[in-house]
């Protein structure tokens, strides 16, 4: 496989006072047109607010930075105005219509990743206003808009020509948008750093996975999430996606090594991961990262609602499952060889700590 896997940072594609709208380019990142996933940053400033809009691609939401407000619009459903902060994840299904509102001093920053399978262009986002300069207002004659909305010539020239921002605008400060409802939330987003941890490995690492049982809405996106944090030199278990499935991966902070090897054992990327970096580790390939001394975490959206994987060190790896006769032959070594191996890493699940 001649694809370039080496990790990418986000371009700008539109922003002004508000905030800024950034994107991954399949033209730089290959692997998101090959694997149909998009990939984009919403980073908000006090008192910046995206303006209303749907996509045609469903995906997860993952806050990266601050706090603010998100209205959501399931399809003939109320508005649900939530709290959202760091650590936060949102499914946001086909049809969702979603607005973002920061009042806050720090920069607000959203991470989206998703399924572009059913979207206008392969690996990108395609995002449908409901207002703005580039809004679906703009594009029906006045006559149209009088009619359909029951509304003057007055009425109709503000709706469509008022608003002169695209995509993201600044509010005056005193401006009073609605204040999110404590019950909004239920169901509708996951703080994955204060969720019950599904794995954690003292000094070596831990996981949450965002799933349909901790989110049920994942189940109408289509793909799964999880948020991984790895302790200082420590490393994570070789290991691949054993359904088929796509692993988008953010990293969120730190830095550390990675290693990934795909189809008669070649190792296809060696390279430094740092915050801000996005990779797609192909189907099936074997991905392994050692973190630096400040640590290593990364946000990952898995194309499956319940995702699998297969490990292949630790006490749960595959290794241990197979018969002592068995390895032996297949390593071409001794048996004492094979029980030494077997012998390792018989306490350590997937993470492990540094070496002693």
């Amino acid at each position: 496989m001649d694809l370039d896997l080496s990790p990418k940072l986000a371009k700008k594609v539109y922003g002004d006072d508000g905030g800024s709208y950034y994107a991954w380019c399949p033209d730089e990142l290959p692997m998101l047109r090959q694997g149909n996933i998009g990939a984009a940053k919403l980073a908000l400033e006090k008192n910046g607010f995206a303006l209303p809009r749907y996509s045609d691609s469903s995906m997860v939401a993952y806050v990266l930075q601050g706090a603010g407000v998100a209205g959501i619009i399931l399809p003939e459903s109320e508005e649900k105005v939530i709290a959202i902060k760091k650590g936060d994840a949102i499914a946001l299904p086909f049809g969702v219509i979603t607005w973002w509102y920061n009042k806050e001093d720090t920069e607000l920053v959203v991470l989206f990743m998703g399924d572009t399978s059913k979207g206008h262009k392969p690996g990108q986002f395609t995002d449908f206003f409901l207002t703005g300069a580039n809004g679906i207002f703009t594009g029906f004659t006045t006559d149209f808009v009088k009619r359909a909305w029951d509304v003057d010539d007055d009425t109709a020239t503000a709706l469509i020509g008022n608003q002169k921002g695209k995509g993201i605008v600044k509010l005056d400060a005193n401006f009073k948008m609605p204040e999110p409802e404590p019950d909004h939330r239920k169901g509708m987003a996951l703080n994955c750093e204060e969720a019950p941890l599904d794995t954690d490995i003292k000094n070596a690492g831990n996981v949450v996975l965002l799933n349909t049982k901790n989110l049920p809405l994942v189940g109408q996106v289509g793909m799964g999430a999880d948020l991984v944090r790895l302790e200082g030199n420590a490393m994570c278990s070789p290991g691949f996606s054993c359904d088929s499935a796509l692993q988008v991966t953010y990293i969120v902070n730190g830095s550390g090594r990675l290693q990934v090897v795909g189809v008669d054992g070649k190792r296809v990327l060696e390279t430094i991961v740092k915050a801000g970096n996005l990779l797609i580790v192909p189907r099936f390939f074997v991905v392994s990262k050692i973190a630096d001394p400040d640590g290593l975490s990364w946000f990952s959206i898995i194309t499956t609602p319940n995702p699998m994987f297969t490990h292949l060190a630790g006490s749960i790896g595959a290794w241990k499952a197979i018969s002592p006769e068995v390895l032996q032959a297949a390593f071409k070594v001794p048996a004492e060889t094979e029980k030494l191996f077997r012998s390792k890493r018989t306490n350590d699940a997937i993470f492990f700590p540094p070496p002693k």
